[in-house]
C-alpha cells in the first residue's frame, strides 16, 4: 500500500512534477477519480485545473473495445483500424455516438456548468488520473487531448503496473509515476482508503481553483536569512492589503486562500500570500505547529510590505487559516504591532491561548457550524479577547468550507471586514 488516499497520493505524484512549474501547464484531471489527485498537482505547480471529459466509443456487440472517444468542443478520435476489423458500420458509429455524446453533454453540465473548457491550444497539457490499469480511459483522453490542439501532453498517474509507458508512447510526450509495481492487480489496492470520488467533489475542486492563473505573480521575501515565494497582488486604488497565514500542509497555492484573496482583490484589497517556511523547514513538522516562529515570519513579511512601493502607507490586516490563525493572533499580540484587523478561517486560537488578552486589533472568528471542535475552541477564544470581536457560524460548513457557498460566505465577510476597518 503506497497511499493513504487520493489527496495523499496527489502530493507524491505533484512531488515528482516539478520541473514543469513555470512553463504555463494546464492540468487536466479525469473525472472522478483522478479529480483530487488533479487538485494536489495543479496547486504545487500553480497551475490552472480543468477536468477532460471524454467518452469511449464501444464497438457495439464489443463495447469494451474502443473504435474511438469523443471529447468536448464536438472533438472526434477514431481507430480506423479497428472499425475495419470488426465491419462497423456507418449507421452504427453514428448511433454510438450520439448516445455517448447526450453522456457527455450531461456530464459537462453537471462538472463544468457555464464555464467554458480551458484552452490548451498550444500549451502543455498534463493528464492526471488516480492509477493506469488497462488504461483504455487515459489513451483515449489523451487523444482528445491531442485533437484539442495541445502542443504536448504529460500522462501523469501515482501507480501503474511495470512497463505501462511503453504502452503510452505513441500517444503522449512524456509520463510520469510514482510507483510501478511488478504484481499489479487493481488500482484500489495501492491505497488505504480508495472510496468513491463524488460528483460534488469533483465541483468543489474546480470551483475552489476556478480563478487560479496560470503563471502566479511570484515574489521573493527574505524571512529568517532566507527567501521564500510569494503572491503579492495590488488593485488600483487598494484602501489597505492582507496578508495570509497558512495552515498545516498548506502554502501560497492554497486554492481556498486563493480564492479568498480574489475576493478581497475585487472588494480593492491588496493581498499577500507567502510561504511562512522554506520547503526544506517545513518537512520539520516542529516548525509547522511552531506558533512563535511562525508569527515572527508574518511580522517580517509585514515589514517587508511595508517597504514596497505599491503597498507603503497601506493598513494591513492578516488572514488566518487553521493553525495559521494562531501565527495570526499571535503576530497581532506583540508590543507594537500596527496590524489593523484580523480575520480567522476555521482557526486554532487555542494555539496562540497566552497571548489572546493581548491582540488589540479587531478580530473576526469565523467558524464552519459542522465544525464542533473547531467551534468550542474558538468560543473558548472569545472568553479571553479583550479587543472588538465577532464570532460567526458557517451553517453546515465543515472544516475546510468546501460545501458549496460556504466559501463564498467566507469570502463575502472577510472582505466587509477588512474593507471597514482598512
Amino acid at each position: 500500500m503506497y497511499f493513504t488516499d487520493r489527496t495523499d497520493a496527489g502530493r507524491q505524484l505533484a512531488a515528482r512534477l516539478t520541473g514543469l512549474k513555470g512553463q504555463g501547464v494546464v492540468v487536466l484531471g479525469l473525472p472522478r477519480g483522478g479529480v483530487p489527485v488533479a487538485a494536489e498537482v495543479a496547486d504545487a505547480l500553480g497551475a490552472p485545473l480543468d477536468i477532460c471529459l471524454v467518452r469511449k466509443l464501444g464497438v457495439p456487440y464489443q463495447p469494451e473495445l474502443a473504435m474511438g472517444a469523443i471529447g468536448e468542443g464536438g472533438v472526434r478520435v477514431l481507430n480506423e483500424h479497428v472499425i475495419a476489423q470488426t465491419g462497423v458500420s456507418e449507421r452504427d458509429l453514428a448511433v454510438t455516438e450520439e448516445r455517448e455524446r447526450a453522456v457527455l453533454a450531461e456530464r459537462t453540465r453537471r462538472y463544468r456548468g457555464d464555464r467554458p473548457a480551458a484552452d490548451i491550444s498550444g500549451r502543455t497539457a498534463v493528464v492526471v488520473d488516480d492509477g493506469f490499469a488497462t488504461g483504455a480511459t487515459a489513451l483515449a483522453a489523451c487523444q482528445v487531448v491531442r485533437a484539442r490542439g495541445a502542443a504536448r501532453i504529460v500522462l501523469a498517474v501515482p501507480v501503474a503496473p511495470y512497463g505501462w509507458a511503453d504502452r503510452v508512447a505513441r500517444v503522449v510526450d512524456e509520463t510520469y509515476c510514482v510507483h510501478e509495481p511488478a504484481d499489479f492487480y487493481a488500482i484500489g489496492q495501492f491505497y488505504r482508503d480508495f472510496a468513491q470520488t463524488s460528483d460534488e467533489e469533483v465541483v468543489t475542486a474546480l470551483r475552489l481553483r476556478r480563478s487560479a492563473p496560470a503563471e502566479d505573480p511570484e515574489v521573493r521575501i527574505a524571512l529568517g536569512g532566507r527567501e521564500v515565494g510569494g503572491r503579492l497582488a495590488v488593485p488600483a486604488g487598494a484602501t489597505g492589503v492582507v496578508l495570509f497565514a497558512h495552515g498545516s500542509g498548506s502554502s501560497r497555492h492554497s486554492p481556498r486562500n486563493r480564492a479568498v484573496a480574489d475576493t478581497l482583490n475585487r472588494a480593492g484589497l491588496g493581498t499577500l500570500l507567502f510561504d511562512l517556511l522554506t520547503e526544506d523547514e517545513a518537512a520539520d513538522r516542529s516548525n509547522v505547529f511552531d506558533t512563535p516562529l511562525l508569527a515572527e515570519r508574518l511580522g517580517q513579511a509585514t515589514d517587508w510590505l511595508a517597504g514596497r512601493p505599491e503597498t507603503a502607507g497601506l493598513r494591513t490586516g492578516y488572514f488566518g487559516a487553521s493553525t495559521g490563525a494562531a501565527a495570526a493572533l499571535w503576530a497581532a499580540a506583540e508590543p507594537g504591532s500596527t496590524v489593523a484587523a484580523v480575520v480567522s478561517r476555521g482557526g486554532r486560537p487555542d494555539l496562540a491561548g497566552e497571548r489572546l488578552p493581548q491582540v488589540t486589533a479587531p478580530t473576526l472568528l469565523i467558524v464552519g457550524g459542522a465544525d464542533p471542535l473547531v467551534l468550542d475552541l474558538n468560543h473558548q477564544a472569545e472568553r479571553l479577547l479583550r479587543c472588538d470581536h465577532r464570532l460567526v457560524t458557517v451553517p453546515g460548513a465543515g472544516h475546510l468550507f468546501e460545501e458549496p457557498g460556504a466559501l463564498e460566505e467566507v469570502g463575502r465577510l472577510a472582505a466587509a471586514w477588512f474593507a471597514e476597518r482598512l
